[in-house]
């Protein structure tokens, strides 16, 4: 055992180091106890201890020591395994920790990192993407829908964003919506992880017959979660009203002729290249359907400015 007298705790730096090579030499086999692995851990603790995402195990540790003076390996032996192993921290792998520790910068981005990794099942640099996109503050933006989705805002929260970031389309604008579309689909796997990985794609121009006419929606998924069809029109130029009708059209031939019995009503997305906050919410107002419109980007956006579109509307929700 490491002798840890008070006078070697109080050495702090020492003691680590100390630490570390006792470790190297009585334990060769094992890894990552270096003096920067040490001090990992340590942050990390200090990161977690008291907070919402480990109280569980605390209570129970607590409840598992019936003296003041047990020792922590005692603790550790009555502490109820089952508690530890449901605990959120111990779903995703160290070097994911090791990224959100010193990518995010308050208790609640580093759980919903965690959250995430753990439901969309991140490789560590698809989770490095998400924070670089920062789909924390972009999740935390107020998607614009229509009446018929509002109604079912507990349901849809967390799954549509405000903004789309196709960062690794690698291309320039100005684009046609054509090239847009082929460029989503040859990268189709990289457009999954932005949208979620309950979106599964049905297809590109996908063809309804309506009448003696043709018509053709650009891309077409089902959402397990929701348990719908899902359409995305694309739009190479700012949001005009008319795009809606278009939309609209499309969801109602989907639901009359494609839908199954035990499906939910199909929900529409209009991607366009910019919108007006204003003019959405006019065109919405009235819509009927289940559709919301949301912008693309073809570069990953400045957090700072994501942060500080988030304090203005944290501002404006609390003058209302």
């Amino acid at each position: 055992m490491f002798p840890c007298s008070s006078s070697r705790l109080s050495g702090g730096k020492k003691t680590v180091t100390e630490l570390a090579a006792y470790i190297k030499k009585s334990h060769p086999e094992i890894k990552g106890f270096e003096r920067r692995g040490l001090y990992r851990m340590k942050q990390f603790y200090e990161t977690y201890a008291g907070t919402a995402v480990v109280s569980s195990m605390t209570v129970q540790m607590q409840t598992a020591g019936n003296e003041s003076d047990k020792i922590v390996s005692s603790l550790m032996t009555q502490l109820d395994l089952s508690r530890q192993r449901d605990c959120l921290l111990t779903k995703i792998s160290w070097t994911h920790h090791l990224v959100i520790m010193s990518r995010c910068a308050s208790n609640e981005e580093r759980l919903f990192y965690i959250e995430r990794a753990i439901k969309e099942a991140y490789s560590v640099r698809e989770l490095e993407r998400q924070i670089n996109s920062g789909i924390y503050e972009r999740s935390l933006s107020g998607i614009q829908v229509s009446p018929a989705l509002k109604a079912k805002q507990s349901e849809i929260a967390g799954i549509f964003k405000d903004n789309y970031v196709f960062e690794f389309l690698n291309i320039n604008d100005p684009i046609k919506e054509s090239e847009l579309q082929q460029a989503l689909i040859s990268q189709m796997k990289a457009f999954v992880l932005e949208l979620g990985r309950d979106f599964l794609f049905v297809s590109e121009e996908f063809k309804l017959q309506v009448g003696k006419s043709d018509f053709f929606i650009d891309l077409l998924f089902y959402h397990r979660g929701l348990q719908c069809l899902v359409a995305f029109e694309l739009k190479a130029d700012k949001f005009r009203p008319e795009h809606l009708g278009q939309l609209n059209f499309y969801l109602e031939a989907l639901d009359r002729d494609v839908k199954k019995k035990h499906e939910n009503p199909s929900i529409g997305i209009l991607l366009c290249k910019g919108k007006d906050a204003e003019v959405v919410e006019y065109a919405l107002s009235r819509n009927l359907s289940p559709a919301m419109v949301a912008e693309y980007t073809m570069h990953l956006p400045d957090k700072a400015l994501l942060q500080k579109k988030l304090h203005s509307i944290f501002e404006d929700n609390l003058e209302l």
